[in-house]
């Protein structure tokens, strides 16, 4: 081949592969369904309605390009500006706690990419979801629309404080670590209603807790040891030691 007929073909391959000659992209609907089995099935993840939307929700479009690869493996991935995206079984774990039916009304504490509130999203028409990094909050509705989760309401906000406008919930899950429970999120809180957040010393390890509302007063259930990044904004100024 001429050294000029090689240019053009390597010119057109460029153009063609901007990226380089990638390997084939994963069977990710595969990757999904090996992680509700292997990951989430075979452990305690019991409920239908969560092992379904588990199954239905693209989580690979939820983690930065780099990490996609990784998107369904068993721990958790960065998504920018210091956040997480959380281990698949943390996600169903914390979600199965909280028993949301059709109609309930759910507020999330920490966006992040969007991914728990999509998986939200799939049980109930009712999620208002805050994040505290106006960049994460604009890119996590933006994604969300797009795969049209029109029953998501994102708002860039300090979550310590909730959303007492559309107060009260049915449920509330915080995905990020504070010492003890925000009282402004108990507060909204109807009766009956849970939440679930990792509490405790937000450097090392917390505890996942269960707080369900009972004449008005918490009812508290430890469920396990988890670790995750620490509520900012208000919970650093009030809830030092």
């Amino acid at each position: 081949m001429r050294p000029a007929r090689i240019q053009r073909v390597f010119l057109l391959l460029i153009f063609l592969y901007p990226s380089g000659f990638a390997v084939d992209e994963p069977d990710f609907p595969a990757l999904r369904d090996k992680m509700v089995r292997e990951q989430l099935a075979a452990r305690d993840i019991s409920d239908a309605r969560v092992l379904a939307a588990m199954r239905k929700v693209p989580r690979h479009l939820f983690v930065p390009p780099a990490y996609r690869r990784q998107a369904y493996s068993d721990y958790p991935l960065p998504i920018g500006e210091g956040q997480t995206i959380s281990q698949p079984y943390i996600v169903a774990l914390m979600t199965q706690h909280l028993a949301i039916r059709p109609g309930d009304k759910v507020l999330e504490v920490g966006t992040g990419s969007g991914y728990q509130a999509a998986i939200l999203a799939e049980l109930t028409d009712k999620v208002y979801s805050v994040e505290i990094k106006e960049d994460l909050a604009r890119e996590a509705a933006a994604l969300l629309g797009r795969l049209g989760y029109k029953n998501v309401s994102v708002k860039q906000g300090d979550g310590y404080s909730g959303w007492p406008e559309k107060a009260p919930f049915d449920a509330v899950i915080v995905t990020c670590a504070a010492r003890r429970v925000p009282p402004l999120l108990f507060r909204q809180l109807g009766e009956g209603g849970r939440l679930i957040i990792p509490l405790g010393g937000t450097r090392y390890y917390q505890t996942l807790t269960l707080v369900t509302k009972k004449n008005g007063k918490p009812e508290v259930r430890q469920v396990l040891d988890v670790r995750f990044v620490p509520m900012t904004g208000d919970a650093e100024r009030r809830q030092s030691p």
